[in-house]
């Protein structure tokens, strides 16, 4: 009921959710202990912007669902395609993957197999492209988590070639 000046039900559950979920969130950030040891960025930073992220998105989408509703037009646009099978096995095959090759391989590599797993899932071919797009984002998240913020996130075979990180 796109335009009209009462609220759609479903429209406003949804707002509420995404607000009540911030809300959530955001109070879990503030029992986060935080130590003195951190000069300015704490373990707080990245879950509070998150958590505020959504409390703004859940304001403006309970606005919105006040407003008449903002998914009227959704089923008309463009309708969902059914659940394939083979997409689904793709990207639990991606999460295995991940979780079985961090340990002894290393980030790098398990990022980059779920990447592409997780890529031919959504219908990619491209499967060489998509591997080297895997292997840049991952050793630039590996780069800002252990060098820029020191957090070891799990260095392997490629982290130390690249970097000299021992195994």
């Amino acid at each position: 009921m796109s335009g009209g000046s009462r609220p759609d039900r479903a429209d406003l559950g949804a707002g509420l959710f995404v607000l009540g979920l911030g809300g959530l969130a955001m109070w879990q950030t503030l029992v986060i202990p935080a130590s003195p040891l951190y000069a300015q960025v704490g373990p707080t930073l990245v879950p509070a912007l998150v958590s505020a992220a959504l409390l703004v998105l859940g304001a403006l989408l309970t606005v919105s669902a006040l407003r008449g509703g903002w998914s009227a037009g959704i089923e008309e646009v463009a309708e969902a395609p059914p659940a394939i099978p083979r997409s689904l096995g793709l990207l639990l095959a991606g999460l295995l993957a991940n979780l079985v090759l961090i340990g002894p391989l290393g980030f790098t590599i398990a990022a980059s197999a779920q990447f592409v797993l997780v890529a031919a899932a959504f219908g990619s071919r491209a499967h060489l492209r998509n591997l080297g797009i895997a292997v840049v984002v991952s050793l630039g998240a590996y780069t800002l988590f252990v060098k820029a913020l020191g957090v070891n996130i799990g260095a392997g075979l490629v982290e130390g070639l690249i970097f000299g990180v021992p195994e």
